[in-house]
């Protein structure tokens, strides 16, 4: 589908000045400035900050979850190993790309809020299912019991620390092509990790 320029302009303005001021802290007209639009033009297309907030995240998790679908059926009839290796990349790859709205989003997934829950029944569930199931592929056979659960965790961690501590990476990502470096190195440092997983028969008590 074809996106509107000035629609998708006032979401990018929206998306980082939520992530330097948070939502609370930001103004319509702050969007609105950020924008190069009048303030009657946001109330147009979303009905005010919260009907952008929330266009602005649906889109992101619908185009999120359209592409590791994509992923997944592109890597059918690869080894486990490989579809999850493809998998994190695509993660990583999209969420890069998408690097202001993901650290926002991130943190408000932090806050028990209404935002929070309807996330979680919509989105993230569906999220949790794709790389439960491609990483549980991998470890059938090598891990046992309840450690696969411990594993998992270790997993979903890595691919949000960058996006929950931020700050950690800002010097070392700065424009396009530091983004690319970034993503090439950390999801072969995910990968570094599976591999030794995969070498190892780990049995839990």
């Amino acid at each position: 589908m074809k996106k509107n320029p000035t629609k998708q302009k006032v979401i990018d303005a929206a998306s980082s000045l939520f992530f330097q001021k948070g939502f609370h802290g930001t103004s319509v007209r702050d969007i609105a400035e950020r924008a190069s639009v009048n303030v009657s033009l946001i109330s147009y297309y979303f009905k005010g900050k919260q009907g952008l907030l929330e266009y602005a995240v649906t889109n992101y998790y619908e185009e999120y979850l359209r592409t590791l679908e994509e992923s997944l059926e592109k890597t059918t009839a690869h080894s486990p190993l490989e579809k999850l290796n493809n998998l994190i990349f695509t993660i990583i790859h999209y969420k890069q790309s998408n690097h202001q709205l993901t650290c926002f989003i991130q943190r408000e997934l932090s806050l028990d809020s209404v935002f929070v829950r309807e996330m979680a029944v919509t989105y993230l569930a569906k999220e949790n299912y794709y790389i439960r199931q491609t990483f549980f592929d991998v470890l059938h056979g090598r891990v046992k019991g309840d450690m696969r659960h411990y594993l998992l965790m270790q997993l979903k961690g890595m691919l949000i620390t960058p996006y929950i501590l931020h700050s950690e990476w800002k010097e070392q990502v700065i424009g396009e092509y530091s983004h690319q470096i970034f993503v090439k190195k950390y999801v072969n440092t995910i990968q570094l990790w599976i591999d030794f997983i995969v070498e190892k028969e780990i049995y839990s008590k």
